[in-house]
């Protein structure tokens, strides 16, 4: 007897494109969204931005701006939206904000809204949030925002490293796919070919449109936040972050807990991706097309790019299979001889 089933959570609209922030509030109103939303932010986002959403969202909105991530803000948030009686929250900004109104809402039972104004990574949409504890980050799953609102004219304007970090993010995404499929038939990992599918052709995206992603180009904020939907959609697909995070991600996580706060984590997990990518193919494997789409776009491809020495990529990469148990092509840990290698082969370092 078939009795297979699955429930996918994903946003109701995702509106993308030029000046599509003056859409908010008809986009709330799509929702049937009632009652008074509270706007997390942080101050550059609410500076730049804050009163241009706050003017979509009726006459009373309540605003709290977080300036440093952690489960203390998620608290602050779920105090101040009881405090002020909200109905909704609107998560504007970065990674930051977003995550923290990602889960504080899930805290609260409430909805919200995910108006990013840097394309820096698939959490504007997937149903994850990244909150960093001390020398921990911890993946904790939420549910997805009811809409995204993604104006590329405040996306290009954002600072562009913060543009290639999504970048690098998306890029990982072959890697992660890998792990995901490896895992699958060596440790019987459940798989959903149409996740990996959709997670794979969108790196396959941002590795052909390399070229054409440049600084402060309107168009390229459209490509960079469509493929991070498509991200964030395949990871609601697969119920988990599996088509998006794997030993690239597990050797970001490990640099945070070495040397916390020296590079973006998109950057970190994109040069992971050429070291992982390595790791599976070998000499002829995809990682030179990897390093070549980052450095196209100007993101990090070494060690010394993100401002590590070669002795803590190492480390990194030989204990990264310690951070979680999710089964990738680190398996139970390499040698330092076989992460050399990678390291070396790839020219990281």
């Amino acid at each position: 007897m078939f009795d297979k089933s699955t429930w996918i959570k994903l946003p109701r609209n995702v509106v993308v494109g030029h000046a599509v922030l003056d859409d908010l509030g008809d986009v709330i109103d799509d929702l049937a969204v009632d009652g008074r939303p509270l706007v997390v932010t942080s101050p550059t986002p609410n500076r730049l931005v804050g009163d241009h959403v706050r003017a979509q969202l009726g006459d009373d909105p309540a605003t709290i701006a977080v300036e440093t991530a952690g489960f203390g803000a998620v608290e602050r948030v779920v105090e101040t939206a009881t405090a002020e009686e909200v109905t909704y929250l609107v998560g504007l900004g970065g990674g930051k904000p977003i995550d923290i109104a990602k889960m504080a809402a899930d805290r609260l039972g409430l909805g919200f809204v995910s108006v990013p104004t840097a394309a820096s990574h698939d959490g504007i949409v997937s149903g994850r949030s990244s909150i960093p504890e001390g020398d921990t980050r911890h993946s904790v799953a939420a549910d997805p925002p009811l809409a995204v609102v993604a104006d590329t004219e405040v996306l290009a304007a954002a600072p562009w490293e913060l543009t290639t970090a999504g970048c690098a993010d998306i890029v990982s995404n072959y890697t992660a796919v890998a792990d995901w499929t490896l895992a699958n038939r060596l440790q019987n990992v459940g798989y959903s070919e149409y996740a990996g599918a959709l997670s794979r052709m969108t790196a396959e995206l941002l590795v052909e449109s390399a070229d054409s992603i440049k600084q402060g180009l309107e168009e390229s904020a459209w490509v960079v936040v469509k493929a991070l939907v498509s991200s964030g959609v395949a990871m609601s697909i697969a119920g988990s972050s599996r088509p998006a995070s794997g030993a690239e991600h597990l050797f970001s996580h490990r640099l945070d807990r070495i040397a916390p706060d020296r590079a973006f984590h998109g950057h970190q997990v994109g040069v992971g991706s050429i070291l992982v990518a390595y790791l599976h193919e070998g000499e002829k494997g995809m990682w030179r097309n990897i390093r070549d789409a980052l450095a196209t776009i100007g993101a990090p491809t070494t060690a010394a790019d993100l401002g590590f020495d070669d002795g803590t990529v190492i480390e990194a990469l030989t204990t990264a299979h310690r951070i979680r148990d999710r089964y990738t092509i680190l398996g139970s840990g390499i040698s330092d001889a076989a992460a050399r290698e990678a390291a070396v082969a790839t020219g990281v370092i």
